[in-house]
């Protein structure tokens, strides 16, 4: 939030100069998205590409109270910012999943997906609100300048990990090639298949309702001002009760029962405030209350989608479908808005939001006629990965890097966590290392 705050308190950005900084939030990712998984397959080391992509990040940031000071910021500056951030963000993702997953235990990935999910709803809560704080007491720009520490901060605590890489890098054929097999196995495979189109109408439609989704409560609702944020944030707390709750119930039921209890669930919240009307405090109980769920909707599904896409993918590939999978849900994103926003013009907020319930609903259709369908196979969790084949890129590695799936993080906002846990046999002792930060930007 910093960035667009400078944009819009000190540099007075007029409404098209604001859509080009929020596009440029997803460029990156739909240019260089694809390039960075393959590249992240090939590499033995990821800690030193994560530390090189924050220093760069934490660099470009720091540009931008400097160019004040001296006089010379303006919206083409913050553009350029943002692209720079937002390219050094895709390629620390890409090799970010590798790098972690290669030291958590299969039977921990779901958990650790659900540990990504809570640091992601920490961020939605407390990132907008910390922006505003320091814009208040700093200034916009020198608010931006504690986003800085934050990388330098991040690019630190990645040093000091001690805990060795142990990946096995895929044989290259060519960044070409590299990119259409990631494509390829996307697209052939069944069940990644199946997840690829959930994730793309899920996010399509939910977008849409994002975007028309404060006006609606404003414009059609009549919710007063001073409730909107409030309304929102729970969301972030629904997120954290969300990655809760999958952790446990993952073991129990298995990821691929909740993601078909999620994909059909959600529609049912996104349909009830479509349909929201009455007496002002029905409206604020029942938005509270479709807000909670939804937020631990979305993240119950990020989590076992990311988790059963780590599954499925073979390990010299996961970097790939991984990429693939982010390449995806960022260009729709940017349409969904896009399209929300317009239709919303065309025949108003409310049966916009309708739409979207049955959009996202269309979702179950991918997993209810896929092979993760709970009745077409037995539950289905995460599991430890087949001895690998020896590659010629690394004749001495014992077993294939992994990596813990997706999860799209806001344009604005990163966090970050780390896990490690180590098994022995079936009593296992589990060390976890957690990093967050939370991003403001």
């Amino acid at each position: 939030m910093a960035i667009p705050l400078t944009a819009v308190t000190l540099l007075t950005a007029s409404p098209a100069q604001m859509g080009l900084l929020t596009a440029a939030a997803f460029v990156p990712a739909l240019l260089f998205s694809l390039q960075a998984g393959a590249l992240a397959d090939r590499l033995r080391r990821h800690r030193p590409v994560m530390i090189a992509c924050e220093l760069v990040s934490a660099a470009a940031a720091a540009t931008i109270p400097l160019a004040w000071v001296l006089g010379l910021l303006n919206v083409t500056w913050l553009i350029v910012v943002a692209l720079m951030i937002g390219s050094a963000g895709v390629l620390f993702k890409a090799v970010n999943f590798p790098h972690v997953v290669g030291m958590v235990a299969a039977d921990q990935r779901t958990a650790a997906m659900a540990g990504f999910q809570s640091s992601y709803s920490v961020a939605s809560v407390s990132g907008p609100g910390l922006a505003g704080l320091l814009v208040q007491l700093l200034t916009a720009p020198l608010a931006v300048l504690a986003e800085a520490l934050s990388f330098l901060t991040s690019a630190l605590l990645l040093h000091r990990i001690r805990t060795p890489e142990k990946n096995t890098p895929a044989a290259s054929r060519g960044m070409g090639r590299d990119v259409v097999q990631g494509l390829r196995t996307s697209v052939t495979h069944p069940v990644l298949r199946a997840l690829l189109g959930a994730g793309v109408t899920i996010n399509f439609f939910a977008m849409a309702y994002t975007s028309v989704y404060m006006l609606y409560m404003l414009d059609t609702l009549n919710i007063p001002n001073s409730m909107i944020g409030f309304l929102i944030a729970l969301s972030g707390v629904g997120g954290l009760l969300g990655a809760w709750a999958t952790s446990r119930l993952s073991k129990r039921h298995g990821e691929d029962r909740l993601l078909l209890y999620s994909v059909i669930f959600f529609p049912l919240d996104i349909l009830a405030v479509g349909l929201l009307g009455g007496p002002l405090w029905w409206k604020l109980s029942l938005l509270a209350l479709t807000g909670t769920i939804t937020g631990g909707i979305v993240v119950t599904f990020s989590t076992c989608l990311g988790a059963i896409t780590l599954r499925e993918s073979s390990p010299e590939l996961r970097g790939r479908v991984n990429a693939t999978m982010t390449f995806a849900v960022q260009g729709v994103l940017a349409l969904g808005g896009l399209v929300g926003g317009f239709v919303a013009e065309l025949i108003g907020l409310r049966p916009v939001i309708l739409i979207c319930a049955a959009g996202i609903a269309l979702s179950s259709v991918w997993i209810w006629t896929s092979p993760i369908r709970p009745d077409r196979s037995e539950r289905r969790t995460s599991r430890p990965d087949p001895s690998p084949r020896r590659s010629t890129a690394s004749p001495h590695s014992e077993r294939p890097t992994l990596s813990t799936g997706l999860m799209p993080s806001h344009p604005r906002r990163r966090a970050y966590d780390h896990f490690a846990a180590q098994s022995s046999f079936r009593q296992s002792v589990e060390h976890l290392i957690v990093r967050s930060r939370i991003r403001w930007l």
